[in-house]
């Protein structure tokens, strides 16, 4: 018995350790993109903490150093105790949380894993449950979390990972992820990322639409749009539909396009198609210009200059209103037509407000953050010939 307990508790260690390693390590890659999924969680409508959506990056950061410094603990089995105490702590919290959000259907994707595992909301609670009882196993036998290092290179692996992780954080805040997750990455066809299940041939997600009605007694009764038309309850003189209670649910899983908010809208209207179709389109990004880098919007202001001189057309996209745009490009000098878009998709495109996408015929050629604008040369190169 004491040893099938020692044998489940190394088992329960192991996944655990490698699990908060993994999970910090892909949400690291992305601070800025969890930081915006601890916004959603954050905002009135799911947990009503507004206050400390300003910090939210800081606290992504924070939390996913602590993931994997407690993952590396764990394994190499030094404070244990304390380890313990804190990953149970931890796990307690976010089941509680992951349940919220999946049973009132608060937030659709944890960002548990970042972009490298989406996980829908009742995905991400199981995962927590499974988590809860490996941890709690871990908890009831902690005499069984011994070091398998000396004290002294335990603590050294430590010390290295969170230098690592720091240097790690400041690399992919003042660039872009190491590895990019996104449906954006380089390489990508925008078009064909855009196409729908119909138009793939595949099976698309089935929905249904639930309706609820009462009748003068107070009695209700809930039928789906099927049953509503095939039933004829809107004859029903005696029931009453309330409309206030009508609900869509998804019942089966289908193809969903990866791409489904790439839209620009300028003066002219929509504009995405001649975007998607220009052999050689440089676009400027920045979700909020307001709250872009001043720093970064005076160097693209420079860098815009040097390319428009070379032969290169660049047009940008943002969120902001026309007397926001207005008031950035006389003040930086920026030589671009902004076009407007949905905030959520362009922070999406590239994690660098502002930031530098290159397409051709659709195709996402290269990305940058405004710290590594690239050189004319370097975009002779990427398109293969001079513009």
């Amino acid at each position: 018995m004491d040893r099938m307990a020692k044998a489940l508790t190394q088992f329960a260690r192991i996944i655990v350790g490698a699990l908060f390693i993994f999970s910090g390590w892909v949400k690291l890659n992305d601070p800025m993109g969890f930081g915006f999924k601890l916004e959603e969680y954050f905002s009135e409508g799911v947990l009503g903490l507004p206050f400390l959506i300003p910090y939210a990056v800081g606290l992504a950061i924070v939390i996913c150093i602590f993931e994997i410094l407690l993952g590396i603990t764990l394994l190499l089995g030094i404070w244990g105790k304390l380890t313990v105490w804190l990953l149970l702590l931890m796990i307690v919290f976010f089941t509680f949380l992951t349940f919220y959000s999946a049973y009132f259907n608060k937030v659709t994707d944890c960002g548990c894993f970042g972009d490298a595992i989406p996980l829908t909301p009742w995905q991400s609670f199981g995962k927590d449950v499974i988590l809860l009882i490996l941890i709690g196993l871990l908890f009831f036998n902690q005499r069984y979390v011994q070091p398998i290092l000396s004290k002294k290179v335990a603590f050294g692996i430590t010390g290295l990972a969170l230098i690592f992780c720091v240097w790690m954080t400041n690399h992919v805040l003042n660039h872009l992820p190491m590895v990019d997750f996104r449906a954006y990455k380089v390489g990508t066809d925008i078009a064909e990322g855009m196409m729908s299940a119909e138009e793939l041939g595949m099976e698309p997600p089935q929905f249904e639409t639930l309706f609820t009605l009462e009748n003068e007694s107070g009695e209700r009764m809930v039928v789906n749009d099927k049953q509503y038309i095939d039933e004829g309850w809107w004859e029903k003189e005696e029931w009453t539909l309330l409309q206030d209670l009508t609900e869509s649910r998804q019942v089966s899983e289908g193809y969903e396009p990866p791409i489904h908010d790439f839209a620009l809208e300028s003066d002219t209207g929509d504009i995405t198609n001649w975007v998607l179709s220009e052999e050689k389109m440089i676009m400027v990004l920045s979700y909020e210009i307001h709250k872009a880098s001043p720093e970064g919007l005076k160097k693209i202001g420079e860098w815009a200059w040097e390319a428009e001189e070379a032969g290169y057309a660049l047009i940008g996209w943002t969120s902001s209103g026309y007397e926001e745009v207005e008031k950035a490009k006389h003040e930086y000098q920026m030589p671009i037509d902004f076009t407007t878009g949905d905030g959520t998709a362009i922070k999406t495109v590239v994690r660098s407000n502002p930031g530098i996408v290159a397409i051709s015929n659709g195709v996402i050629l290269g990305k940058w953050h405004w710290n590594d604008t690239p050189s004319v040369e370097e975009l002779n190169a990427l398109y293969g010939a001079n513009p």
